[in-house]
This record gives structure tokens, sequence and C-alpha cells, in this order.
């Protein structure tokens, strides 16, 4: 069943009672980065593993992750090579009242940080399950994050 979840606002990935923050270190260009964040959502499958189906909308996106957890958003945030961010608005995942995922993206001299939040709120089991799932979670994104590396860094070559 999908629900409609709480509307926040970007202050929430410091308020939220769960928050998982991940970042890493690629070669890639910021403005590459922000490139496939932003503007390339329906390649998001082909470098994030745990995303099935990616589609830009008129609001934001629709977005369906591994295990059928589906997600519909708007873009809060689309900041030219510094920041992306996005709020879950519906979603069939269960338990999760409110979301926000935000991506910063900063140039370090020869290397771009890339660090990713997300922010959620829903009853205590679910807070439990998703601190729980914190180190998959983390691994995910840095697979995700190296695979974009080597896909923006074969682009720029070609």
């Amino acid at each position: 069943m999908v629900s409609q979840l709480r509307g926040v606002g970007l202050d929430f990935t410091e308020t939220a009672p769960v928050r998982l923050v991940f970042a890493a270190e690629i070669s890639a260009l910021p403005e590459d980065v922000h490139r496939a964040l932003a503007e390339e959502t329906a390649q998001w499958p082909r470098w994030f593993s745990a995303v099935t189906f990616a589609r830009p909308t008129a609001e934001g996106r629709e977005v369906h992750l591994r295990g059928g957890i589906k997600f519909m958003e708007t873009v809060l945030a689309a900041e030219p090579s510094k920041r992306y961010a996005y709020r879950v608005d519906r979603s069939n995942a269960p338990g999760v009242r409110a979301m926000l995922e935000e991506w910063l993206i900063q140039p370090t001299g020869v290397a771009t940080r890339v660090q990713w939040t997300m922010a959620a709120d829903g009853p205590a089991p679910l807070r439990l399950a998703l601190r729980a799932a914190r180190p998959g979670v983390g691994r995910a994104f840095r697979d995700a994050v190296r695979a974009l590396d080597v896909r923006l860094t074969a682009q720029r070559t070609n």
C-alpha cells in the first residue's frame, strides 16, 4: 500500500530521528557528479545497484528499489556541483513517516568528496531497523559511488 509521507524541508537532514551519513572521495569532477545525480535520473540503475528503475517526473522523480520499495519524490535542492536533495512524498515502504535524502558534492583539490545523508522518521521498530542496516547501506553507498566514478571517468575519457 502506498502512503503519503509527512512533508519535510531541507533542515530535516539535521533534525530527523534517524540520520545515516556516508562519504567517499572519487576522481570524477563535481559537475559530472551533479549531472549524474540531478539530470541523468534514468541512468541511476546503471551505477546504484539498489535502484532498479528511476525516471524524472514533473515534481521530481519516481524510484524503485530492490525488494519492491517505491518512492515518489520531490526535488528540494539542485545546486550545480554542490547539492542535490529530495523528499520522499509517497512510498510503499512500511512504517516510513518522513524521508529526505541529500547528496553534497565538494571539490577537494584533485578529487571530489560525495556525502549522502538519508534522514528518516517512523515508529521505533523502523528506526531500529534503519540503524541496524547502517553497515549494509554504507556498503551500498560506497559501491554505488565507486561505480559512478568508473562510469563518469570513462565518459570523460571517451
